[in-house]
């Protein structure tokens, strides 16, 4: 390869890299496999090997992966917490071990699973916890120390009183309590995370440390970082003693001075990878005695006395037998392939999910076809490809009717999912009655999902209308739920009947209808018999509203059920009509607001609401046209593009006495 070409190379493997490493370490959000991710970044690292006059100081292979947010505090490391070098197949951990030999001899190493997580630092002075910290860059992490104190094996006072200890851990979470978040997130239709590492991080670095301690995170602690009033030689001394403190360190770690006991190891261990409770991704081998570590050093960005192992995902090639069709609590139809049983990473595999039509149609996935599977990030089964498939077997296609309530099923245009809009279906029963009783749309305090899953469970509601006939002496009979607990849930759907129609309209779930479009469909229609009288046409021509929308709505109360419910909703006595506006203010008519930041004393949503509510408009991004940037604390890029532009800046304050003035 020539030098401009393998430069203009570099340069784009760089920016990939660059991109991928901000979506895995910093957004919790990753697009690619960890095993695509590693691949990449090695070929990055061998065609710098062999240009090495063309390695830059801001070449990801010599930073350590990761960021700092502006969130939390900085923390700067007085040991730097290093990433470790990876190898791929066992002939580069010998490679890695006659280095370590030629430089200090006779050596002996301990090996350890390389978990799956968040690395942190933890801090005790006196035997108490006092700060924990993210890597960050591997200088400079963040401040999370209210949330690790959330984690029940993090310990909070030491068995002894050790002057100043630091040491290095990772935080994850199990398989199982990641199972029961994602479950949790599609309920409440959020965006699910994609493998128990990114899990672990978002929940680290949440603001509410409340939420934090929902998370189920646990931690392994594998490293002192600083000591004082302790005196170690070796690793596996510091381990044991760590464990003495109160810490839970590797459950599984082997000791020895020869190099296939240790690939023995950690063959044995990627074998049972599988079987563990707790993700791992590999081994890290390491030199056991402190002095050769000293004498072997670091690089720029690796300590020369450790490597890590890294397991390939592996592949099996198995027949799809069956395809069932399940829909979600958000009415979307996923298909799930039933597969001839393989072992994956140590268990058995028989299920995968397909994802949509339109990932079925690119494989060319049919019944009877022979695929080959694995497990993404050694969690979730996934087909990665079609070896062959039975003549005259077409690609399967999605039911045209959900198989749960048998009405028609919707493909929205730009959409990869089909999904039932049935808001009587009995898949999504839960999902619905959760959004209706929330706070933006009937507002129905006390009736929380745990709540709602009682009264399904018990057959008492079949339909939002059924919550306005539950009865106060079955409702003292539930768990945890006492007569006065019953007489205010009561109450609460008591006074929900007199919201204003939008709300009601938003507690419908129509699809592409929020609470702000209910809103404004109630002014241009001020009544539920105007709305389910309403065409398509007529809603189109609503401000704001595109074709999307008012399709969807005029096909919603075109549907039986939904004006079934409707009708019945009426005669329990619920509000089918707007509630007059009062002579709105006009005091910011004609401006533009652009929010950044966090506010002393509102929400940005209370805060638009009030521009809002002055006739005002509020906007996300900041332009030429943009009047106001109302700026809080932590003000990011808006701020700076206000400043840039000559938008004037205003504080909290100055938007009210706006307002007074």
């Amino acid at each position: 390869m020539e030098r401009e070409e393998a430069q203009k190379l570099l340069e784009e493997l760089r920016e990939q890299v660059r991109y991928h490493s901000r979506k895995y370490y910093t957004e919790d959000d990753p697009e690619i496999s960890d095993r695509e991710y590693d691949m990449l970044y090695r070929r990055l690292e061998d065609l710098e090997a062999q240009f090495p006059e063309l390695v830059t100081a801001d070449s990801p292979t010599q930073k350590v992966g990761g960021a700092v947010y502006n969130t939390f505090a900085p923390v700067v490391h007085q040991v730097p917490l290093e990433s470790l070098h990876d190898s791929f197949s066992e002939e580069e951990l010998l490679a890695f071990d006659r280095r370590v030999r030629e430089a200090v001899g006779s050596v002996e190493y301990v090996v350890e699973p390389k978990f799956d997580g968040l690395s942190v630092a933890l801090e005790y002075e006196n035997g108490r916890f006092v700060r924990g910290s993210t890597r960050g860059d591997g200088v400079t992490g963040e401040d999370v120390t209210e949330n690790i104190r959330t984690i029940a094996s993090v310990p909070k006072t030491l068995k002894e009183p050790v002057p100043f200890l630091e040491v290095r851990g990772e935080v994850y979470m199990s398989d199982e309590s990641f199972s029961r978040l994602c479950a949790r997130q599609e309920l409440l239709e959020e965006k699910p995370f994609k493998n128990p590492r990114n899990a672990a991080a978002g929940s680290l670095r949440q603001k509410d440390p409340r939420v934090t301690a929902q998370r189920e995170l646990s931690i392994f602690v594998f490293n002192v970082q600083q000591a004082r009033g302790e005196d170690f030689s070796r690793h596996d001394q510091s381990l044991e003693r760590l464990k003495e403190l109160g810490f839970t360190v590797s459950p599984d770690y082997r000791r020895s001075g020869s190099m296939e006991e240790i690939l023995e190891f950690i063959r044995e261990l990627g074998e049972k990878r599988g079987e563990l409770s707790y993700p791992i991704d590999g081994a890290v081998v390491k030199v056991n005695d402190f002095a050769q570590r000293e004498e072997l050093g670091s690089t720029a960005k690796f300590p020369r006395w450790a490597e890590a192992f890294k397991y390939p995902p592996e592949e099996k090639e198995t027949t799809l037998l069956d395809i069932e069709v399940n829909v979600g609590r958000t009415g979307v139809l996923t298909p799930t392939g039933v597969f001839s049983p393989v072992t994956l990473a140590g268990t058995t595999v028989s299920r995968a999910t397909l994802h949509n039509q339109d990932f079925i149609l690119e494989k060319g996935i049919a019944i009877g076809s022979r695929v080959i599977l694995r497990k993404a990030g050694e969690i979730i089964p996934e087909v990665v490809s079609v070896v062959e498939t039975p003549a005259g077997e077409e690609p399967f296609q999605l039911p045209e009717r959900c198989p749960s309530c048998g009405e028609l099923v919707v493909r929205e245009e730009g959409e990869a999912a089909t999904r039932c809009v049935n808001p009587q279906c009995p898949a999504q029963l839960l999902r619905h009655l959760i959004h209706f009783a929330s706070r933006d749309a009937m507002d129905i305090e006390g009736l929380g999902p745990a709540l709602l899953e009682q009264l399904l469970q018990k057959g008492w509601v079949s339909s939002p209308a059924d919550l306005y006939t539950l009865e106060a002496g079955k409702l003292s009979k539930l768990d945890r739920f006492g007569k006065k607990s019953a007489e205010n849930l009561l109450a609460a759907l008591e006074k929900s009947k007199g919201n204003d129609l939008y709300r009601l309209v938003f507690a419908l779930g129509i699809p592409h209808i929020g609470a702000k479009a209910a809103q404004t469909l109630c002014t241009a229609f001020p009544t539920m018999e105007a709305l389910e009288a309403a065409g398509e046409e007529q809603v189109a021509e609503i401000p704001g509203f595109g074709g999307i929308m008012a399709r969807e709505v005029a096909a919603f109360f075109a549907r039986q059920s939904a004006r079934d419910l409707v009708e019945r909703l009426t005669e329990l006595g619920l509000n089918m009509t707007a509630h007059k506006k009062e002579e709105a203010s006009q005091k910011l008519s004609g401006a533009t607001f652009v929010l950044t930041g966090t506010l002393p004393t509102m929400s940005r949503k209370e805060a638009s609401q009030l521009i809002e509510s002055h006739g005002g408009k509020v906007s996300s991004s900041v332009s030429k046209k943009t009047s106001y940037v109302l700026a809080g604390e932590e003000a990011g890029s808006k701020l700076e593009k206000a400043n840039a532009l000559g938008v004037p800046v205003v504080t909290e304050a100055q938007l009210l006495a706006m307002l007074e003035d």
